[in-house]
């Protein structure tokens, strides 16, 4: 089956799905969405002559190839959009290894947690920001590299803005790890960056980390909610 009957389709409304490799049983996507959504992602790879894919189709296309089909799982439905995306994001955090680009909503601040995790970021003090802080939650790179390596490189923002910053600050779950003062901002290249890969839009920085008196101000301190991060984007300002 490649689409739902339109009966079924008026009776699933929102609902979120798992994609699945048969070959191992895992699962390798987590999304939501309405209609035929769930399988779009076999259409879309069907549609792309590149070998330049994402890794959530490299997959499928790796599955295809084995003659195999990709297995359909639809986790939970009949929901409002508010709920699905709440389901969306726990499932997101319950299987690791995901080729989901993104994390589900809100799960930097409200996602998987050790319990004393959750603790400290609720009795820390919220940061008080004295500087032009930018705002760098690390939640998907932190476990992978070293704090400052997960924190300089590469992100969305424009060259006005990376001048004005004064310190960059990684958060990690609601919490601010570390401080760092920005020297020079450069296009995120192999060239620029090397052993990393092209990002292109995206730009990183070279530093140190900030004065130990800048590093007591904000370290430890919990992000206040006016500056919570969204689901797309993992950057804030502190300034206009």
């Amino acid at each position: 089956m490649d689409k739902f009957p339109s009966e079924v389709i008026e009776k699933l409304k929102n609902y979120v799905y798992r994609l699945i490799d048969p070959r191992n049983g895992e699962t390798f996507y987590v999304g939501r969405g309405v209609g035929n959504r769930l399988y779009s992602h076999i259409r879309d790879e069907l549609g792309k002559e590149s070998d330049e894919v994402s890794d959530k189709l490299r997959r499928i296309r790796e599955i295809r190839l084995a003659g195999f089909e990709v297995a359909h799982v639809v986790h939970r439905h009949g929901m409002e959009p508010s709920v699905a995306k709440e389901v969306e994001a726990a499932l997101i955090d319950a299987y690791p290894g995901l080729t989901n680009v993104m994390g589900g909503e809100e799960s930097g601040d409200r996602g998987a947690m050790h319990a004393d995790e959750i603790v400290r970021e609720y009795l820390a003090e919220p940061a008080i920001f004295e500087h032009r802080a930018l705002l760098i939650s690390v939640n998907r790179s932190a476990s992978e590299r070293p704090l400052y390596e997960a924190t300089r490189f590469a992100w969305k923002l424009s060259q006005k803005r990376a001048k004005e910053t004064e310190v960059v600050l990684a958060s990690e779950k609601g919490v601010i790890r570390g401080a760092y003062i920005p020297e020079k901002w450069m296009d995120a290249t192999s060239d620029n960056f090397p052993g990393r890969p092209d990002r292109p839009g995206r730009l990183g920085f070279i530093g140190c980390e900030a004065p130990s008196e800048i590093w007591r101000m904000y370290v430890g301190r919990r992000i206040p909610d006016e500056y919570r991060f969204g689901t797309a984007n993992p950057i804030r300002y502190t300034w206009k």
